[in-house]
């Protein structure tokens, strides 16, 4: 159980850093400016097709869903919605772009861990793996495609145009803020891990924060500074006259006056305390416009908390499972059943899919029936490539689709957007387990040991 916990570890340090960035990206006005130009570039019509691609573009290059999700997911989020798409659908869109980039990406750490656990290498995992993932994905881009060119969306140039006005208010929009988004992406290429990545694109944030919207890290600053009348935490009230003092008096106008040309004679103090409160706490930036006000809000760390207890509580149960025995004693049973190789590959496919509800874990859905099943693969003449295959195709991408996951609670609390209202539009997470098993059925290369031949199935049910 310590050790399940401890595997966890790494994750909730991740999502601590995610919430951190989200709230600095966004008081410097990087997301902001991602949704302002993206307002110019994208329509409701291509916006679902777009956005997967885009997901998936940056997924393949860095490596990591999460990353992509954390950073471009969510600007695309924000476009979206203002664009007027339900928030499931771009939810499912960005998804299943970010999870089939990094399925496919050799920088990406499920990808080497497949491989690794079936026995063969990575290269021969990826080219053999595009079998059965590049049909998928197609189908998932013309799903989309047709969803929106069946008008999935209510946008007008004239709301688009109010968005952008409104966001132009209150940021100093400019395409230097694109620096911090190019920096993390290329470090996570040049394999930086993720939590250096991070923190950097993190700290990034706050600097550019103070160097490009001094006038909102002013105001906001003065509202975070309530002096006698302060606060509980991640929420934050300024004094008004008539306001009580602890002391049973109350602000008149000339006091309340007076705190606010001090708090804003101290930018310095003020530009400290809003960075800091947009890392670990509720940050909001008011627009007058309800829609657009909850696009310029964030948790930061505390809004984190919630899921990381989840993930906790979820690796505990999954640690609990496994030392019992239980899942094997499942697992067991169910191998003995597959007597064709295409039962066989369903069964994995199976036992992923169980183990990600289950041990509620990604790696375990891939560690696990990678060591079930390797012998078995081995002792019915099937090439490695078979099982690592399977366990990418089961045990990666379905993870997000489990609410008491670390991958689904991690992208429901990043989006904003509940599990199980963008799990039926994840696509490429639905159709991948179904495809493999579909390949498998009608006998299309299935690679036996020592050929790369495409071969029949050999064992009869």
């Amino acid at each position: 159980m310590i050790d399940a916990v401890s595997s966890a570890m790494n994750a909730v340090i991740i999502l601590l850093l995610i919430g951190a960035l989200a709230g600095t990206w966004l008081l410097s006005g990087i997301v902001p400016a991602m949704i302002y130009y993206g307002l110019d570039i994208l329509n409701p019509t291509i916006f679902l097709f777009a956005a997967c691609v885009v997901s998936a573009i940056v997924s393949l290059a860095t490596g990591s869903s999460w990353t992509t999700i954390a950073t471009v997911g969510v600007a695309l989020l924000g476009i979206g919605q203002a664009l007027g798409i339900s928030e499931g659908l771009i939810g499912g869109a960005i998804i299943s772009g970010a999870y089939f980039g990094d399925k496919m990406s050799p920088l990406s750490d499920t990808t080497n861990l497949a491989p690794a656990m079936a026995g063969t290498d990575l290269f021969t995992h990826i080219r053999y793996m595009s079998i059965t993932t590049v049909p998928s994905i197609i189908i998932t881009l013309i799903i989309f495609l047709i969803l929106g060119f069946l008008g999935q969306g209510e946008g007008s140039v004239e709301r688009t145009e109010q968005i952008q006005s409104l966001i132009g208010q209150k940021f100093n929009i400019t395409g230097w803020l694109f620096l911090v988004p190019v920096v993390v992406i290329v470090l996570i290429i040049r394999k930086v891990a993720a939590i250096p990545a991070l923190l950097v694109g993190t700290l990034l944030g706050g600097i550019f924060a103070i160097i490009f919207p001094p006038n909102l890290m002013r105001d906001l600053g003065v509202e975070m500074r309530a002096a006698d009348a302060y606060v509980v935490a991640g929420g934050f009230t300024v004094p008004t006259e008539g306001s009580a003092k602890d002391d049973g008096t109350y602000y008149s106008a000339g006091e309340v006056a007076a705190m606010q040309t001090e708090a804003r004679s101290d930018f310095g103090l003020n530009s400290f305390i809003t960075t800091m409160v947009a890392m670990y706490g509720d940050i909001s930036v008011s627009t007058g416009d309800d829609d657009v006000d909850g696009l310029l809000s964030t948790g930061g760390m505390y809004g984190m908390l919630n899921t990381i207890w989840l993930i906790l509580c979820a690796m505990v149960l999954g640690g609990v499972l496994e030392s019992a025995g239980m899942l094997h004693r499942i697992t067991d049973a169910v191998i003995k059943r597959a007597k064709s190789t295409t039962g066989l590959i369903g069964s994995t496919a199976g036992t992923c899919v169980f183990f990600n509800v289950t041990a509620s874990d990604q790696y375990l859905s891939i560690v696990v029936p990678g060591r079930m099943y390797a012998d078995t693969y081995k002792d019915r003449g099937l090439a490695p490539e078979n099982l690592s295959r399977t366990l990418e195709d089961s045990g990666t991408v379905t993870s997000v689709l489990v609410p008491w996951n670390t991958c689904g609670a991690t992208q429901a609390s990043v989006l904003g957007v509940a599990t199980l209202v963008y799990a039926p539009y994840c696509f490429f997470n639905i159709i991948s387990p179904i495809m493999t098993v579909a390949i498998a059925a009608i006998r299309f290369r299935i690679r036996k040991l020592n050929t790369t031949e495409s071969v029949e199935d050999s064992v009869t049910a």
